[in-house]
């Protein structure tokens, strides 16, 4: 299994999109951010309707700026044109819930995504997830912008796949949480379809910071 620098990694949904973002216009960007804060207020999706005033200040339809926004895979739809995830947040159950403080249990895309909802939304928060070899319950735990780490060794693996499509499909499944360096290398070596690395407790939190810690300021 070839490995890519863990510094770099490729491998989070948000960072797929990072350039999609980037390329926004305002007025979708707001929606964007609309969609998000609405899932860390209330731990579920907004209704299209709920956006209808910030998607029509630009002058455009609601459901053509949503049809926008998961062509550039910020979010996805349904095939009722309802909003199931938007990096970081899923709208359905993940193995990876985060308890926000003073705010609702919300899931996460993966665990990196995990990891970026607290700098993201500038409040502690309590992450808990498993580790797919062992079942062993993995908790970090965010309070005044730091993370600790139960238990002491777990780790995050960053993987990804050659499949082409949304990085939900290329990267969600394979970007997990694991009580241990050792049972993240067994997962690796019983996937040989995926292409990844084990990223230590700070450079999985850093990767969170990075790719969502900004996403509801004024840049991407």
């Amino acid at each position: 299994m070839t490995e890519p620098d863990p510094r770099t990694p490729p491998g989070t949904a948000g960072s797929l999109t990072a350039r999609k973002r980037a390329g926004l216009a305002a007025g979708p960007r707001a929606v964007l951010q609309a969609v998000l804060r609405a899932f860390a207020a209330t731990g579920q999706a907004p209704v299209p309707a709920d956006l209808q005033a910030i998607a029509s200040h630009p002058g455009t339809a609601v459901g053509e700026a949503l049809a926008g926004l998961a062509a550039a895979d910020v979010l996805g739809l349904d095939d009722q044109g309802r909003i199931r995830m938007a990096y970081p947040f899923s709208a359905t159950p993940t193995p990876h819930v985060v308890a926000i403080a003073g705010g609702p249990r919300v899931y996460s895309m993966c665990a990196v995504d995990a990891l970026g909802i607290p700098p993201m939304l500038g409040t502690d928060a309590v992450i808990t997830s498993s580790d797919p070899v062992t079942g062993e319950p993995v908790t970090v735990t965010f309070r005044g912008g730091q993370a600790s780490w139960d238990p002491p060794t777990a780790v995050v693996f960053s993987g990804y796949t050659d499949c082409h499509g949304p990085a939900e499909q290329v990267t969600c499944g394979y970007l997990n949480f694991f009580a241990t360096p050792a049972t993240a290398s067994q997962w690796a070596s019983q996937h040989p379809q995926v292409t990844g690395s084990v990223l230590d407790q700070a450079r999985a939190c850093e990767l969170g910071a990075q790719t969502f810690g900004s996403l509801l300021g004024n840049g991407t």
